[in-house]
């Protein structure tokens, strides 16, 4: 069946490979033996050390050698070159740019191959991650699937929320719009130091995108300064930290406490090392319960 790929045989190649890693080793370790020459240890009429030293170098060469002699030997050809389908036909081309074709497949498809790999990697972990927005977790609701009553939130109920966040910090200061529909977009002012773009889906906190001053405002494009990007991280995993179906509106004055601690960011040290700088940023990270800074190395 000529459509049919054919299966070759992993084994025999990784042994073969491994035997030229080995004879290449052997072969480095001699040529080291002979620059450096003659030691210290091998004066004084102990030369015949230095030489047996060589013999043992050459003695192990000739078994890596034979090693790799009997795993070429078990090596099965293939019956005929490797080919991409209908790629082979690239050949036929006589343009020059057309003839490179075939090399960048090879690359796309190993490039694909290894995103392949990755995914499945990534399946696995995100499979055992805690971090689910549902407390949830018994058979029934498979049965009947809830939908958490943050989402559905009249907009009236979503603006009282922010309005009383909003008298609780007078130096941070909230905008709300809807651009989409009936979800909330909040424009967040902290003091003088940073200001950010809140995305609501109901009482549910959806995105966070922070940015410093003079930048853009958007939810999709972030921070041209690393220390903005960091803290934009941080507060992913605080939203996701302070999600709950059951309080939303606790959830949601929970998360803006908590990103009202940044208004020390740039003037607080890190209470582990006492340092206002590391690695020439300053604490991005706030402790959940305490709101304590740390540097992203100290908070371990």
């Amino acid at each position: 069946m000529s459509g049919m790929a054919m299966v070759v045989p992993t084994e025999p190649l990784y042994m073969a490979l491994n035997s030229v890693k080995k004879l290449r080793t052997s072969m480095g370790d001699l040529h080291k033996l002979l620059s450096n020459g003659i030691r210290a240890e091998h004066a004084e009429g102990n030369e015949a050390k230095f030489a047996q030293e060589i013999q043992d170098h050459i003695n192990r060469i000739n078994r890596f050698y034979r090693d790799l002699e009997q795993a070429t030997n078990n090596l099965v050809p293939p019956p005929g070159p490797f080919t991409l389908g209908n790629t082979a036909s690239l050949c036929q081309e006589s343009t020059q740019d057309k003839q490179a074709l075939y090399k960048q497949l090879v690359q796309s498809f190993k490039w694909t191959d290894k995103v392949h790999e990755y995914s499945i990697v990534a399946g696995s972990l995100l499979s055992h991650n805690t971090l689910k927005r549902s407390y949830t977790n018994s058979s029934s609701a498979k049965r009947r699937r809830i939908q958490p009553s943050s989402h559905n939130v009249p907009p009236q109920a979503v603006d009282n929320v922010i309005l009383n966040i909003d008298r609780l910090f007078p130096n941070m200061t909230m905008v709300i719009a809807r651009p989409f529909a009936s979800n909330a977009v909040l424009t967040v002012t902290l003091g003088r130091v940073l200001q950010a773009v809140i995305a609501f889906k109901g009482l549910m906190i959806e995105w966070v995108m922070i940015k410093g001053f003079g930048e853009q405002l958007d939810l999709w494009t972030e921070s041209r300064h690393k220390v903005f990007r960091k803290v934009t991280e941080n507060a992913h995993a605080a939203m996701l930290h302070f999600y709950s179906p059951t309080l939303p509106d606790l959830a949601v004055r929970s998360f803006m406490t908590w990103f009202h601690s940044y208004i020390t960011l740039f003037s607080d040290p890190c209470r582990r090392c006492s340092n206002h700088l590391h690695n020439s940023l300053p604490p991005t990270w706030r402790d959940f319960r305490s709101l304590d800074p740390f540097h992203e190395e100290c908070k371990q």
